[in-house]
């Protein structure tokens, strides 16, 4: 047993100072107010201490992206590890019907040791013309049997477009299996996305993007998607996707409790600009930001949750609130309700900030894999 404290942490009680938090076993097994001295207590100085991330679509990271076999799976998690992100689904992008069933089996075993909380599947059954940086040749109408013969294989959430023929079909069929429905890549109506959500959509696919614009006589998906309150809606904030006035505008409305973070990010996240792949496609990063290299699209982002949290806070989001959607959030919509907050009885995923919200310690099922850089034993 080993207690951690710290100057401050996002408990569910909000921002709270001096809190010591006990670890036994890789659970979180007390949380109190002040500062104790002891053999087995582990100074973490000045540094505020939130729930590890849980990162709900990302695709790669680290030049290692999810569809590449386990052992690139593995790099990719580990990496985004290193910038706080304790759990996170893999989201396999567009491809055949038979490689997809061939990534979902390769990386079960994944799954299944805890190095993935999940896979998510955004494809095939997506609308050619929201299909961002999509191959359009690989599209299809959703198809309710090969759905049902891939959902075991550690599948946690499904992105699809309801208006195809057998979206709604489907999409009983996702919830059936106990895996969330996700709404994305879409030209749904708000008529057609309201029929989705009572069919059984619960997330909506980065808000905005590979959706029908909001309109003041057709305000389409993403108005159905942020009133219901049933359906968390994903957002990516680099800046890029989402103007930051949007970005904060949606928290408002529909709350931190209804929004999860999300990085979206390819295999090029945390190297150089140039050119990179991403499901097949040829991807350009400049400046950070990825795009197809024609330049029709974006191509997902670059983008880790340290950054989005920090650029949320930056939008003028309360930092509880991104908190919250960094973490908390997220891990209910996935059904993880062993994680997400600094609580007794729950898995000691600990993120440790400094005071410009940067990774200093990274701790996962209560084992430190950043060691903290001023942290000490106290004797």
């Amino acid at each position: 047993m080993t207690t951690y404290a710290c100057a401050h942490a996002v408990t569910p009680e909000g921002l709270v100072d001096d809190v010591a938090i006990e670890v036994d076993d890789g659970i979180i097994s007390s949380v109190t107010r002040g500062l104790p001295v002891g053999p087995d207590v582990v100074d973490l100085g000045d540094v505020t201490v939130v729930p590890g991330f849980v990162d709900m679509h990302v695709h790669g990271g680290g030049s290692y992206s999810f569809s590449e076999g386990p052992q690139a799976a593995t790099r990719a998690a580990a990496f985004h590890l290193q910038h706080g992100t304790t759990s996170l689904l893999a989201s396999l992008a567009s491809a055949s019907l038979d490689d997809l069933a061939e990534q979902t089996v390769q990386l079960r075993p994944l799954v299944d040791a805890g190095v993935l909380a999940g896979l998510h599947l955004e494809g095939p059954f997506l609308n050619e013309c929201r299909r961002g940086a999509h191959n359009p040749v690989l599209l299809m109408d959703p198809d309710v049997d090969w759905l049902l013969s891939v959902l075991g294989n550690g599948v946690k959430m499904v992105t699809l477009a309801p208006e195809l023929e057998g979206g709604l079909d489907s999409i009983r069929a996702i919830t059936a299996a106990g895996v969330v429905a996700a709404l994305g890549h879409s030209d749904a109506t708000y008529e057609q996305a309201v029929e989705a959500i009572e069919a059984g959509v619960r997330v909506g696919t980065h808000l905005f993007n590979g959706m029908r614009p909001p309109h003041h006589r057709e305000p389409g998906a993403v108005l159905a998607l942020m009133r219901d309150p049933r359906v968390t809606v994903e957002l990516i904030s680099d800046g890029v996707h989402l103007h930051r006035a949007l970005l904060a505008s949606v928290l408002l409305a529909a709350g931190p409790s209804r929004v999860a973070l999300i990085t979206d990010a390819i295999s090029a996240t945390g190297m150089p600009d140039g050119l990179h792949e991403l499901a097949g496609s040829q991807v350009r990063v400049t400046d950070g930001v990825a795009e197809l290299a024609d330049g029709s699209s974006l191509a997902g982002s670059t983008l880790t949750m340290d950054d989005a949290l920090r650029n949320t806070v930056n939008a003028d989001v309360p930092f509880v609130d991104a908190v919250v959607a960094a973490s908390t959030t997220p891990a209910r919509t996935l059904g993880l309700h062993d994680r997400g907050s600094i609580a007794a009885g729950l898995r000691a995923d600990l993120v440790a900030l400094d005071p410009e919200f940067r990774v200093r310690a990274v701790m996962q099922a209560g084992t430190l894999v950043t060691n903290p850089s001023e942290a000490q034993v106290n004797s």
